[in-house]
């Protein structure tokens, strides 16, 4: 929060996790941080460990005045583009934050229109503590959601890589053909797409 001429603004933090692969929903966070509780560690989440990333959502679901996410999923990417998809969960975070900021501090150099005032930060994830906590938040609730992918998926290796086009992945995909949750309008899946599959039945 900042203070100026006795007023208090509410800044959020927003930032994505899953523009990349070719699998799964895209996740957005929010996060307002508390200034009388700092979280020590907060960096980009590609930066650190999945351990380590725990520990710090863990921290910022106790320390953090609010904390919200959003996603888009993999019909909305397919029908309006992964970077308009992005923004749709951006706005889905901020929605579901209990309390509406003043102003929001999203990573890259883009910014859906949100119903407060809005400032990118290119790596905003590595030297702004919201932005930092909001690419934490969003990473780790993804990851959750590719592990129980790879449960009802196992062929594919989602706990692995997440659904990134890795070696291991791309050999599922030439193998198997997409499932249900992979994004068609990407090139190295719309490659496959013409393959007979039974997991689109699942």
């Amino acid at each position: 929060m900042l203070e100026k001429k006795g007023i208090i603004k509410t800044i959020a933090g927003i930032d994505e996790a899953g523009r990349g692969p070719l699998a799964g929903p895209v996740y957005a966070a929010a996060v307002v941080l508390n200034p009388e509780k700092p979280i020590p560690g907060l960096t980009d989440s590609k930066l650190l460990s999945a351990a380590k990333r725990e520990l710090l959502f863990a921290l910022i679901q106790e320390n953090a005045l609010a904390w919200a996410f959003g996603r888009a999923e993999v019909e909305e990417i397919d029908r309006i583009n992964i970077l308009q998809a992005t923004f749709l969960a951006m706005q889905r975070a901020v929605v579901a934050l209990p309390i509406l900021p003043c102003l929001a501090l999203i990573d890259g150099n883009a910014s859906p229109p949100l119903a407060c005032q809005t400032k990118t930060i290119i790596d905003g994830d590595k030297i702004e503590p919201a932005i930092s906590a909001a690419s934490i938040v969003a990473k780790v609730l993804r990851d959750h959601d590719m592990q129980l992918l790879d449960a009802e998926f196992p062929q594919y290796g989602f706990a692995q890589h997440k659904g990134y086009g890795t070696r291991q992945h791309l050999a599922a995909l030439a193998t198997h053909g997409p499932s249900r949750v992979h994004r068609r309008s990407f090139a190295p899946v719309a490659r496959f797409s013409d393959r007979s599959t039974s997991c689109d039945e699942k």
